[in-house]
């Protein structure tokens, strides 16, 4: 096998005498695996891009954010997700030091960008349904601002590293790169911290406020309207259970990676499997293809385009009114004053 381009940073991803992390069939599987993954993800978010240029009816300020998502999914598919097919299958890194940086760059800055995303979405199905602020109308303006400020943010924290605050580095079984959590100088332990403060804690805690809110205004919303076994209480549960399944998804697919930084941050000395490493830097990607079912392929709008077009234009007799319940229940809060 041929070796890396470039020596690692001695981190416990990799055997102590040098030797490969993992053996061909170990790094086969793994490309696999990450193809099984990558595929789907670059046809599901370029359909929702595509879908949305052609169709005027889908150009509306919520689903601006949606469109967002799936530009940033599409960007980390297309660079670690199909590079990381390309590493493994190799079995080893083939793009040297500054290919490392690079796709380190483009996959974290893809990465933290959709991960805001998620948060902007959360909000912005809290102010349609809870109206903090009045009857104010979300409008494109906002849409465009959550937009910019998603990447402003992505960009103003991954590009640190490459003026010196923080590094690129190989991760898991060294056929990826990601922020270094390994090196101990207090330059780089400081951007981590930081790091895992604004571009995870931050958005985590949006997330969980903002549906906390929601839910909490449609529980109001069917106790005032007395409706709990009409449509009001039908959406309540819709919703729900569609929160639950977003904030499920957000902690499998980033709790596992953010968790095991910090591990190694705080304990430089554990001892951690090159597999177990590179489990959660998968989980993280895997949401690429999570997030376009989750918050698209549930929304019937989107998916009146969507499927015709995945099907070469045959329609789909699919019926699911669930993605409705938003709208259902924003029309019902439109009577009563919520919490």
């Amino acid at each position: 096998m041929q070796p890396s381009a470039f020596s690692p940073n001695g981190s416990s991803y990799v055997g102590p005498h040098g030797e490969p992390p993992l053996s061909r069939t170990g790094f086969i599987i793994l490309s696999i695996i990450m193809a099984a993954f990558t595929g789907p993800a670059i046809v599901l978010n370029a359909t929702v891009i595509i879908v949305s240029l052609m169709h005027k009816q889908l150009r509306q300020p919520l689903n601006y954010a949606l469109v967002n998502m799936a530009v940033a999914d599409l960007g980390t598919a297309m660079t670690g997700g199909v590079l990381s097919v390309v590493n493994n299958a190799q079995g080893y890194f083939s793009l040297g030091r500054t290919g490392c940086v690079m796709e380190g760059f483009a996959v974290s800055l893809f990465g933290i960008t959709s991960l805001c995303t998620v948060a902007l979405i959360a909000v912005e199905r809290m102010f349609v349904v809870c109206k903090p602020l009045g009857q104010m109308t979300f409008q494109k303006k906002h849409a465009y601002g959550g937009i910019a400020l998603s990447w402003l943010w992505s960009l103003t924290w991954n590009l640190p590293p490459l003026f010196g605050w923080g590094r690129y580095e190989l991760e898991g079984v060294g056929t990826s790169c990601a922020p270094d959590w390994h090196n101990r100088d207090p330059n780089n332990v400081s951007y981590i911290l930081a790091y895992f403060a604004v571009c995870f804690a931050v958005p985590f805690v949006i997330i969980l406020a903002s549906y906390s809110k929601l839910m909490w205004t449609l529980h109001q919303v069917s106790k005032l309207a007395c409706l709990e076994g009409g449509a009001v209480a039908k959406g309540e549960l819709k919703v729900a259970s569609m929160v639950v399944l977003m904030v499920l998804t957000f902690l499998i697919s980033w709790l596992p990676y953010a968790g095991l930084a910090m591990l190694v941050v705080y304990d430089p000395d554990v001892k951690i499997h090159p597999l177990v490493g590179t489990v959660p830097v998968y989980l993280a990607k895997s949401s690429t293809v999570y997030n376009p079912f989750i918050y698209i392929y549930l929304n019937k709008q989107f998916r009146k385009y969507a499927v015709p077009f995945l099907l070469c234009g045959r329609e789909s007799s699919e019926d699911d009114e669930a993605s409705e319940a938003v709208t259902t229940v924003e029309i019902e809060t439109n009577k009563v004053s919520p919490a």
